[in-house]
């Protein structure tokens, strides 16, 4: 009995000290019993801050990035193949801003027409690089979507499931992003070793975290985009299995994107496509094409 009795005491006191579920993450399940969650959205919401911390004044800097590192991000289709090079910085996703709940989201403003009110809730001068980003995330979220997608900025992981749910009409999604081998490596050339597509479902749904004060992911659905995997090493051996999406260019990408200024179209020479940071999402339905990814 005494023996029983300590076995008890022992379960007690690790059920004591076991994590305890946030809202965003009793939410996933809920919605997505049988996906495991990304281990990009895990770290998301292990690393958030609360909302009352960020309206403090917590800037943007560290969610930006300079249009010369955006651009190395950018090819054209006809240009991903084995032995293509290309200079990248994958960064882990501590440094990334906070990802809300749907609670705190909701309470704040997401309006170019509360432009004034947002940038001074996070103590964001007006003209700055950190404001105009926002501005910029905010006019691209009011912009209808590309022909033949439907789009949603979902300001919490929450939005972002019953927008992905109810675009792919099922609950049964896997999901592929991009990994890395090492958490946060220096940025350096990587040579393409395999190219294959991501999958061959005729719907899909991808993801993008946009610059902001918080997390704000840009989602839309497939149209006449492709989706593709990367095998990749870099010149200190990391490797890489990169998620690249690649746009058709008379539907999207919007011109005032920052990245694609200066970025001209050429006939003839394939779609534009993006690599995707660790954190953003490609959602494809189980029960309507072959998971190719893995």
């Amino acid at each position: 009995m005494d023996h029983l009795l300590s076995l008890l005491s022992i379960l007690v006191l690790a059920v004591g000290v076991t994590h305890a579920a946030s809202p965003t993450e009793l939410y996933w399940r809920s919605v997505l019993p049988d996906t495991p969650m990304p281990n990009a959205i895990a770290d998301l919401i292990k690393h958030s801050t609360d909302v009352g911390q960020l309206a403090l004044g917590h800037p943007v800097t560290k969610a930006m990035a300079t249009s010369t590192k955006l651009r190395s991000y950018f090819f054209l289709e006809n240009d991903l193949h084995d032995g293509a090079k290309f200079t990248l910085h994958f960064t882990g996703t501590g440094s990334r801003p906070s990802l809300l709940t749907r609670q705190e989201a909701d309470s704040i403003p997401f309006t170019t027409t509360k432009l004034p009110e947002i940038l001074s809730r996070f103590s964001n001068e007006p003209g700055s690089h950190e404001a105009n980003a926002i501005e910029t995330t905010l006019e691209e979220c009011e912009e209808p979507a590309g022909y033949g997608q439907i789009k949603k900025c979902a300001t919490s992981l929450e939005s972002m499931l019953d927008f992905t749910t109810w675009a792919l009409r099922t609950r049964d999604i896997d999901t592929v992003s991009t990994r890395v081998g090492k958490e946060d490596s220096s940025e350096q050339q990587y040579n393409v070793v395999g190219v294959r597509e991501a999958t061959d479902s005729p719907d899909w749904v991808v993801c993008h975290v946009q610059p902001y004060a918080y997390t704000v992911f840009h989602c839309h659905t497939k149209g006449n985009s492709t989706a593709h995997m990367v095998s990749m090493v870099g010149e200190d051996g990391t490797k890489a299995e990169a998620l690249a999406v690649c746009h058709d260019y008379l539907d999207g990408p919007n011109p005032k994107i920052l990245a694609f200024r200066g970025f001209p179209a050429k006939h003839g020479t394939g779609n534009v496509c993006h690599f995707q940071p660790q954190d953003n999402i490609l959602w494809i339905p189980k029960s309507t094409g072959t998971f190719l990814a893995s």
